[in-house]
């Protein structure tokens, strides 16, 4: 594997018009033969990668394909949606057969069918909560050779990516904080895109390629967000407060007021002569 080269990132970064262009560069510029991809979902990014990176030999494909109730984010399926998808994995990656290694399961089930040291490149993109980045970087890296490569999607700035019921995003900032438990310079790349690369004794540093990760804590975000809520709760009130008291029928003494009045009024007409008597 060649030494990462700073400089050729940042011209692949500057010049990608979409993560999948990102990476089909990255993969021929670093010269990439083995890998593995977390999360294919429906094989868009393993059948892109295979097709315009001849040079790969192996492709560990490694996604669960099923339902998984512990799992509380927008992409889980029912177990027969995640069939079909399946098979569009296999239909679209068809022609490698030859390349592609399928392990259908989480990672914790299957990572150990990949040897040690075997990967040129581990790409993440499969369970983004805090636990499924935590089991995936821990368990992977082992996997990856020195010099080799750990990158990843969904590097968002806001851990919030859902609306509300759903599990925060916490690839960003957790993988910093990996990269430097494990001495790693890691670099957030344009489209929400990460890289680091595995180095016998290296000095962990933090490069932003993509712009606006300017903090790794979460103090702002999560206050920003109890805000919102708070404002929306107030909102809320507010509206169910007014629709309960259009809701509520008139008072009674309001009632029995309006009646006597116009009860008086009658009276009052009827009390009245035509001027000048009758005619």
């Amino acid at each position: 594997m060649q030494e990462l080269d700073e400089t050729r990132l940042r011209e692949i970064a500057a010049s990608a018009a979409d993560r999948m262009e990102l990476w089909t560069s990255f993969l021929q510029t670093f010269g990439v033969t083995s890998m593995a991809e977390v999360g294919v979902y429906r094989g868009d990014y393993a059948a892109r990668m295979l097709t315009e990176t001849p040079g790969i030999e192996r492709y560990y494909m490694i996604d669960p394909w099923r339902h998984l109730d512990d799992w509380n984010k927008p992409a889980n399926q029912p177990d027969d949606i995640f069939e079909g998808f399946f098979s569009e994995v296999m239909d679209k990656t068809e022609a490698y057969a030859d390349k592609r290694v399928v392990l259908r399961g989480r990672t914790v089930e299957v990572v150990d069918q990949i040897p040690d040291g075997d990967l040129d490149l581990v790409y993440i993109d499969g369970d983004h909560t805090l636990r499924g980045i935590t089991v995936d970087l821990s368990r992977l890296f082992p996997k990856v050779k020195v010099g080799g490569f750990v990158a990843g999607d969904d590097f968002c700035r806001n851990i919030f990516q859902h609306k509300s019921g759903f599990e925060p995003t916490l690839v960003f900032p957790y993988a910093v904080y990996f990269a430097e438990a494990v001495g790693a310079r890691i670099y957030a790349l344009p489209h929400k895109q990460f890289v680091l690369q595995k180095v016998p004794a290296g000095e962990h540093a933090f490069v932003d390629l993509a712009g606006g990760y300017s903090k790794t804590t979460l103090d702002e975000q999560i206050a920003a967000r109890d805000r919102r809520m708070a404002k929306q709760r107030r909102h809320d009130q507010r509206q169910a407060r007014e629709a309960a008291a259009a809701a509520e029928p008139a008072p009674s003494s309001v009632v029995d007021g309006a009646k006597t009045a116009v009860r008086s009024a009658v009276r009052r007409l009827r009390s009245r002569r035509p001027v000048g008597g009758r005619r």
